[in-house]
């Protein structure tokens, strides 16, 4: 098995960071720190002292079989030249312990380099001795070789033993204190390199004295029934519920530098049955960065869960298109848009203009962009793009080269309600900011679509749908490259299931899920923007770019999978209710149109797709629809239908749910019975 994560890990940072006061302690000044550090060398000195002259007492005792303290003080010299001997070995071996760096080693987390360094001085405190032995006089000869193999492994075992006596001395004192505070017993899975690290400074640091690791999994078999710093590796994946129940385990570490997403989430599948908190350890690319601390240790996300591989894009396509251009996002605050923001920022464009209604959304981005990129040229705009006025003299004064046209209106119940909003805002805010990117020559003009425009069966989809149109009918008769890009749910997007489910979850429920049979395309918001500006690239204009959102996803798991990962049980902690789809809502949504025109492009993740002609008349249609829309009274949907011939009304939306769910629902015989009846 193998775990997620500026120098190698620095895992010191999982303590209290070391200085702060603590409760009914004085903070400690630098001058006490040195007296302090100076008490404890002093307090090693004599006791190396002690403990080097009893080695060599305990050595001659035992090798020469002579236990008279006398004859051995006469095995080194006779009268006053003995006190010579022990004043210079005693000297000498404290300078030696002091060149091999054993009174600077902080002994707390000692490792190989200061077990190295104590045998090392061992072996010259060993070597001094008998070389004094010769310089005394005595006869070489009279000292028997078993006495210097003994005299090297004795010293060396006192200089190692003080030192992790001290240490353990250290972890008694600090357990006692640490008693009645309740424990958290941790699982950590993979038996790796990480997970030493991770071991070896929960065990060193009082700070998390209270966070035991219990047991390791492992799916090397080679490495069953072995200890990782006395913690043992338990089993394989298969024995991650068990052992979880039968160790009482609270925590779950996923510690496998080396896994692939996919594989993660296969564990984390496996981990989530437990009911343990569910954390990941930081993976090494950032350990490479020297970013990665044990207080980056998270909890696992939904995002965990989907097991898809990070999205692998070519930004050096990207730059060059964006790189010192005069750059306009429309929607610039909100979730795509700001993102949009963020990533367009990191290509040092010439000139970045957010444009959005909502001036607090705006503000936000604005601080962080101004934050994150101080020599930024930042133009931040208040307007709406229903506002053609506005909307012309922002391009004529800032006379942007790419648009990216984020701004719209997207909640699919609330469209519902409010049609004739959606059409002014979807279609006509989209119509009016195409139209100044032709009449200011604008390069390249971007629209995030979404796949709720194929086959729509809601006014929002139907209204984005309209949104691609307007830009393919502009594209056929304009200079500018107008594209559209569509793709399926941002997972933490405004108003997506995601927040709402975990403000559900924080109000203790229920969690409400439409039906139970649901599924839709997922895809974090970074992802989605990269794939955005890569499809940008390849645009010739005209086309609809169409976004692999890999596997769908149940919204009935996605619900449960949430509640399991805040600690709940699903039915039990909290309720699931299901509500029954909102009207023009669909069980799955569609990514294209017509796949038989589906094309690819460099990136496996990117297709394009050619949409069919225009009807001759569209204009006139779109002309008519803007003449009606702000009459509330007419009746929006059959216009729309006109001119989205693949526009599903909400009835006929409800009838194919029914059906639909009656197909997923209903055993076979069940299903007869009732169409026969």
């Amino acid at each position: 098995m193998s775990g997620c994560y500026n120098k190698l890990w620095d895992m010191r940072a999982i303590r209290i960071q070391e200085g702060k006061n603590q409760i009914g302690r004085p903070e400690m000044t630098t001058a006490t720190k040195s007296s302090s550090r100076l008490a404890k060398e002093l307090l090693f000195v004599i006791t190396d002292t002690i403990l080097i002259n009893l080695a060599w007492i305990f050595s001659y005792m035992l090798i020469y079989d002579d236990f008279s303290l006398s004859n051995a003080f006469a095995f080194i010299g006779g009268g006053k030249q003995k006190y010579l001997f022990l004043g210079i070995f005693t000297v000498a071996a404290l300078l030696i312990h002091f060149a091999f760096g054993l009174y600077r080693s902080i002994w707390q987390y000692a490792g190989m380099w200061e077990l190295f360094r104590g045998v090392g001085a061992g072996l010259f405190d060993s070597g001094l001795f008998i070389l004094l032995l010769g310089l005394s006089f005595h006869r070489p000869t009279a000292v028997r070789p078993a006495f210097l193999v003994f005299l090297f492994f004795l010293i060396t075992f006192v200089l190692l033993v003080s030192r992790f006596s001290y240490r353990g001395l250290r972890m008694i004192k600090e357990n006692w204190q640490m008693r009645g505070v309740k424990k958290v017993r941790v699982m950590l899975i993979g038996a790796g390199s990480a997970s030493e690290t991770v071991i070896r400074e929960l065990q060193d640091k009082k700070s998390v004295r209270n966070i035991v690791p219990v047991c390791i999994i492992d799916d090397d078999r080679a490495k069953r029934g072995t200890t990782l710093h006395s913690v043992p590796v338990v089993g394989d994946r298969d024995s991650i519920i068990e052992n979880a129940k039968r160790r009482r385990i609270d925590e779950i570490w996923l510690s496998i530098p080396s896994a692939t997403r996919k594989e993660q989430a296969a564990i984390l599948d496996i981990c989530k049955q437990t009911g343990c908190v569910l954390k990941i350890i930081p993976g090494l690319d950032s350990i490479l960065k020297g970013s990665a601390h044990i207080n980056n240790l998270r909890k696992v996300e939904v995002e965990d869960l989907l097991g898809r591989d990070p999205i692998k894009f070519d930004m050096d396509n990207v730059s060059a298109y964006i790189n010192n251009k005069v750059v306009l996002v429309t929607g610039g605050g909100g979730s795509i848009g700001s993102e949009l923001c963020r990533q367009i920022a990191g290509f040092g464009p010439k000139q970045l203009i957010i444009f959005d209604v909502y001036e607090n959304n705006a503000y936000d981005i604005r601080n962080e962009l101004r934050t994150r990129f101080p020599d930024l040229d930042l133009i931040t705009l208040i307007g709406s793009v229903r506002d053609h006025k506005r909307v012309e003299a922002v391009f004529e004064l800032y006379r942007p080269q790419i648009v990216f046209h984020a701004a719209a209106h997207k909640h699919v119940p609330l469209m519902e309600d409010s049609p004739n909003e959606a059409i002014k805002n979807n279609v006509f805010g989209t119509f009016k900011v195409a139209k100044a990117a032709d009449m200011y020559n604008t390069e390249k003009f971007v629209l995030i679509s979404t796949d709720k425009a194929v086959n729509p069966t809601n006014i929002m989809g139907a209204s984005k749908r309209l949104c691609e149109m307007v830009v393919q009918y502009f594209n056929d008769r304009s200079k500018t490259e107008y594209v559209a890009v569509r793709f399926g749910n941002v997972l933490g997007s405004n108003g997506s299931v995601i927040p709402l489910f975990k403000k559900q979850i924080a109000d203790g429920g229920p969690v409400t899920v439409t039906d139970k049979h649901i599924i839709r395309y997922f895809m974090t918001i970074p992802e989605a923007v990269s794939l955005v500006l890569e499809a940008g690239t390849y645009a010739k204009g005209g086309e609809i770019f169409v976004l692999d959102m890999g596997k769908p996803v149940k919204i009935l798991d996605l619900a449960e999978n949430l509640i399991r990962l805040s600690g709940y049980t699903p039915y039990k902690d909290i309720e699931i209710k299901f509500t029954g789809l909102r009207p023009g809502e669909k069980l799955y949504e569609e990514l294209l149109i017509d796949t038989a025109n589906l094309k690819k492009t460099a990136n496996d993740l990117i297709y394009v797709d050619d949409p069919p002609p225009l009807a001759p008349d569209f204009r006139e249609k779109i002309d008519h629809l803007y003449n009606v829309m702000l009459d509330d009274s007419v009746d929006m949907r059959a216009l729309i239908r006109d001119l989205v011939p693949t526009y599903i009304s909400p009835e006929e939306s409800k009838k194919a749910y029914e059906e639909a769910h009656c197909i997923f629902s209903c055993p076979d015989g069940e299903k007869i019975k009732t169409e026969a009846n």
